[in-house]
């Protein structure tokens, strides 16, 4: 169990599936946690009386109570929040941030301390534990503060240590990915129906073909190329899919889609925060 008191400023899904995470694994009592945001006091009532945690309008209050801050708000409410903060926010304490595209510079610059500042970019399979998590430390950063990060994060899922350079293609990558993989399940149920078969037989189906392929790619210490020709016998009907693929130009399309969306964490952060 984590000693940190940790307070959210900001009360998303991102941060009602880490509390959930959280709360899941017990590795933090309700008692340890504040959360704030800046008008939905509805969901702040809603999460105390689930999960038993502090809330607050006020985040002076906050950074009096915790010493991780999270700042899990949109890119472009960063700047509002930063200064808000400003006067309050100690050297003391650890800031770990999860907005796409805003760099630990930017929010050092803003609050214009020497705050240890973490970037992290998880998804939103923390909600059951298995998030993909990277993490990158600022200027003012040392190791024991990314390691209680990332301790954070590891009851949450996996974890990965990473240049703050990457952040934005990992935000391309895992930050956004389980969209890509919940769309390509939601159009491959929809054929299955299309063609006759129940709802509900296509989703026990795909569930556990997703599940299974993931669960190969993890234990069996196989690069996905490998995997994939073993179930692709030529001229059989796997291969007639991968034709189909190649055909329609699977390929390009993956890869423009993941660098298109760390394109847009680069973007989303310049647009809040301009660094000088």
């Amino acid at each position: 169990m984590l000693r940190h008191k940790i307070g959210f400023i900001g009360a998303g899904s991102i941060v009602q599936t880490m509390i959930k995470g959280l709360s899941a694994k017990r590795i933090v009592k309700g008692e340890q946690i504040w959360v704030t945001n800046k008008e939905n006091h509805k969901r702040l009532r809603d999460l105390s009386k689930k999960y038993g945690v502090n809330r607050t309008a006020d985040k002076a209050t906050l950074l009096e109570n915790a010493d991780m801050i999270i700042i899990a708000v949109k890119p472009c409410d960063m700047p509002a929040v930063l200064e808000e903060i400003k006067p309050n926010v100690r050297e003391t304490q650890l800031l770990v941030s999860v907005a796409a595209g805003v760099t630990t510079r930017a929010i050092e610059g803003c609050l214009d301390k020497k705050i240890p500042v973490i970037r992290c970019m998880p998804n939103t399979s923390c909600a059951v534990g298995e998030s993909a998590t990277a993490a990158a430390k600022g200027r003012f950063a040392n190791e024991g503060h990314l390691s209680a990060a990332c301790t954070l994060f590891e009851a949450l899922g996996e974890v990965v240590v990473v240049d703050e350079a990457n952040m934005d293609i990992v935000t391309g990558l895992s930050g956004s990915g389980p969209a890509y993989f919940y769309y390509m399940i939601e159009l491959m149920e929809k054929t299955a129906v299309d063609a006759g078969l129940s709802r509900e037989t296509a989703k026990k189906l795909l569930f556990q073909t997703l599940y299974g392929a993931a669960r190969m790619l993890k234990d069996c210490n196989q690069d996905p190329s490998s995997l994939r020709q073993r179930v692709t016998s030529p001229g059989g009907t796997t291969f007639a899919a991968m034709e189909v693929f190649q055909s329609m130009g699977l390929e390009d399309t993956i890869t423009k889609a993941v660098i298109k969306a760390a394109a847009r964490s680069r973007e989303l952060g310049a647009e809040s925060i301009s660094i000088e």
